[in-house]
């Protein structure tokens, strides 16, 4: 292809002595002695060369500037097949693009940093800008406040921190572009005073004759140790008698400490300290021993509410109290191990809830919350919780101690469920699953319930965890059952496996039912055969007695305890007359 016109010509100087042409070569697609060839002249006189192209990842071409300060030159492209040219008209003057700084220095303090450095041509009135890396990863820009000058001051900064700075610079009079960067330079600011509080806590155990506290603090974010934290130290004084403080300092490389008290009210600080000062003190109270508020002693007496956890940590709410200018939060991040790694956390006294989250935290394992109103550097408990980040099952089953038997019911009694802080979920309640051995549960009552296998069994749901008896019904005599009992967590239960094997017995309601209706109708008409004479004499006789007669059982019909029947009242069917001598007897 014939050759593109040469692209991005352009003409600048570096110290005012030589001009320095550059541009962009394109494709052609022609090699050898077909290369294309270039050319920069005077636009005037484009028969004479200036100098003599190279071309690598770009093209450019040098020659002395001599007397002359305004030029229009023209670079001319041509191959076999075609010829292109480029033009630039400038000033000398309006095209200078220096060096780039060099041997860059710096003097600082705790908050500033004042920048030096050099440039080759001290001939040419230069405007310089300074960028300053923070440690966050934002830039900021700084321009001298004076042409020519060689320094920059960058105030604002933080105390012992890094920064990487570097320089740049243009022609002040007729800005043309920025130099190259000169090399970074990285550089810390000097110590400060430390600003803001430590974040103190405790931990209050009664012993013989007063109290151990366990004294805990951590850097905050609005905590600045503006430099290297050598020491801390600890001071706690009586508040009652103003006795004469006592105090300890630490290496910075503890965050706890046990002291110990009597049962009097005490006040203790805490300080950093640095190079430079110390941070301003960090107040705790400690209330008398003997205080009817809920300090330490009175904790059993709070009932500990369960919580639950979420995708995001474990939930906790509590009570809001307008007494209070702060709560604080803690627990232990390990609470089976000795030392637990008490951790806590401060919120407003606006706030009443918080999602508390850990990467320490673990399914399974109980995690206890104590929530402690602050005032005037003063806390007390308010409420305790324990919960899971995530319940499992039940590590055991409850333990069957009795069952109970009849033909259609089983009765089962069971321990009390032992449950601790290592149970890995809160028992719910209970789950007692039957089958027949032969065939399918449908006792009524029942939810069915499908294992893994497709055995299906009868499911019976006890929802009160105190619950220790449950009596199954309608089961079917003399039949065998499996039965177990469950229990169940917000995790769910464990597989179901080892049951336990029952026979109920015969139906002995069926049997005595059977009795009634067959043999002791069979004994009845064995007797009345056998005495066949005298049980018609009693219930058919040939003379009634008129004393057996339901019609002579009325009061009227009496003389004395006798029963009379009246000749009047009754149309005998026949007339008999008796033998003389029974006639004068009666």
């Amino acid at each position: 292809e014939p050759p593109d016109a040469p692209k991005d010509f352009s003409c600048q100087t570096q110290d005012m002595k030589r001009i320095t042409c550059t541009w962009r070569e394109g494709e052609t697609y022609l090699y050898g002695q077909n290369l294309p060839r270039y050319t920069l002249s005077k636009t005037s006189s484009q028969k004479t060369a200036l100098c003599k192209a190279s071309c690598s990842k770009q093209c450019s071409c040098s020659w002395d500037i001599g007397q002359q300060w305004i030029w229009n030159v023209t670079v001319t492209v041509e191959n076999p097949l075609g010829k292109k040219t480029a033009t630039d008209v400038f000033d000398v003057n309006h095209r200078m693009y220096p060096t780039a700084p060099f041997q860059v220095w710096e003097d600082c303090t705790d908050t500033e940093i004042t920048l030096h450095w050099n440039y080759e041509n001290n001939e040419i009135e230069l405007f310089c800008q300074t960028e300053v890396l923070q440690p966050d990863g934002k830039v900021e820009l700084h321009n001298s406040s004076v042409a020519d000058s060689k320094r920059v001051t960058v105030r604002g900064l933080r105390p012992y921190t890094e920064y990487r700075a570097r320089v740049r610079c243009g022609a002040a009079k007729y800005f043309w572009r920025w130099s190259e960067w000169s090399q970074p330079l990285t550089t810390r600011t000097k110590e400060g005073t430390p600003s803001g509080k430590l974040d103190m806590w405790r931990e209050i155990k009664p012993v013989l004759g007063g109290r151990n506290v366990t004294l805990f603090w951590k850097q905050t974010p609005s905590f600045q140790a503006n430099g290297k934290i050598i020491s801390y130290e600890v001071t706690w004084e009586k508040i009652e008698d103003g006795s004469k403080p006592e105090s300890i300092s630490l290496s910075s490389v503890y965050n706890s400490t046990r002291i110990f008290i009597d049962n009097h009210t005490y006040r203790i600080n805490i300080v950093a300290k640095n190079n430079v000062n110390f941070s301003l003190p960090s107040v705790l109270i400690i209330s008398r021993a003997t205080d009817n508020s809920r300090s330490i002693f009175s904790t059993e007496e709070l009932k500990e509410g369960q919580i639950n956890g979420t995708d995001d940590g474990i939930f906790i709410s509590w009570e809001p109290r307008s007494i209070y200018d702060s709560y604080i939060v803690d627990w232990c991040n390990f609470p089976r191990l000795q030392p637990c790694d008490l951790q806590w956390k401060r919120f407003g006294p606006s706030t009443s809830s918080a999602v508390i989250s850990s990467a320490a935290f673990v399914p399974g394992v109980r995690y206890k919350f104590s929530i402690y109103g602050s005032v005037a550097n003063r806390a007390s408990l308010l409420e305790k919780k324990i919960g899971y980040l995530k319940e499992l099952p039940p590590h055991l089953d409850p333990v069957v101690r009795k069952v109970d038997l009849t033909y259609n019911s089983v009765t089962l009694s069971w321990d009390s469920y032992f449950t601790n802080e290592s149970e890995p979920g809160f028992v719910r309640g209970y789950h007692v699953y039957v089958s027949p051995i032969q065939g399918n549960c449908n006792l009524k009552g029942s939810k069915k319930h499908i294992l893994s296998d497709e055995l299906e069994l009868c499911k019976y749901t006890i929802e009160n965890p105190e619950e220790k008896r449950y009596t199954v019904k309608h089961l079917m005599p003399n039949t065998k059952y499996k039965i177990v009992v469950k229990a169940f967590t917000g995790g769910g239960e464990t597989p179901i496996f080892n049951f336990r094997y029952i026979d109920t017995p015969s139906n002995s309601n069926m049997l005595y039912f059977v009795f009634l209706l067959v043999i002791v109708p069979t004994l009845v008409a064995a007797i009345c055969h056998w005495k066949m004479e005298w049980v018609k004499e009693c219930c058919c006789p040939v003379i009634p007695s008129p004393n057996k007669s339901k019609v002579l059982s009325f009061k009227e019909f009496k003389i004395d305890s006798e029963k009379v029947l009246r000749i009047n009242d009754c149309l005998p069917d026949v007339l008999a007359m008796d033998s003389n001598a029974e006639t004068q007897e009666l």
